[in-house]
């Protein structure tokens, strides 16, 4: 089209338009990408945000498995022998401050010895009315050679409005972030 002159240019693009009624039409492409925008703007959104929102949430719920893992190992060769509630979240909690609320709110704990793994085994997670139930939880570390079970949930905010609908696991927009270890104690001098 470069050895057109202008006159032969506009008969071209006038037959063109009088071919196709709709020909002007089908090549106008003025507002089309905001139009694709706004129609591809919020699916592209949610799956950003979901993929975030998840991606933070399975970080955090692996610094809580190490941390409990760290915490349990120091009972299981006697580093600590004696320890109430507060002094077992501050434990774990100190561990986990990189990824949580200063104080760790919404963190419990339960610390029991039992006479077989399978007493151990059969302990379950109980939510009644959409909030975790903590009857029963307790923190009585066992003496040498006991076998024993550190569970430490933690309530993780759901951080996008949107998201929490479908992610939340309890009623107030959180969701239940859970690890747990079981072990024998090792011969130490109770």
């Amino acid at each position: 089209m470069g050895d057109l002159k202008g006159n032969d240019l506009k008969s071209i693009k006038r037959r063109r338009g009088h071919l196709a009624p709709f020909g002007r039409f089908a090549r106008n492409r003025r507002g089309s990408v905001a139009i694709e925008f706004g129609a591809l703007i919020l699916p592209f959104s949610l799956l950003v945000f979901a993929i975030l929102e998840s991606s933070i949430s399975f970080a955090a719920q692996q610094v809580m498995a190490n941390a409990t893992d760290d915490v349990a190992r120091q009972f299981r060769t006697g580093q600590i022998k004696v320890v109430n509630e507060q002094q077992l979240k501050s434990l774990i909690c100190e561990r986990m401050q990189m990824v949580v609320t200063a104080g760790c709110p919404g963190l419990v704990v339960d610390l029991r010895a039992f006479n077989t793994f399978a007493d151990a085994a059969n302990q379950r997670i109980v939510i009644t009315n959409g909030d975790l139930d903590t009857t029963g939880f307790k923190v009585e570390p066992g003496k040498s050679m006991s076998k024993n079970m550190l569970r430490v949930f933690y309530k993780w905010p759901v951080m996008t409005d949107f998201m929490r609908k479908s992610m939340a696991s309890l009623n107030d927009g959180k969701t239940l972030h859970f690890a747990s270890v079981t072990w024998q104690n090792e011969p130490f001098d109770d």
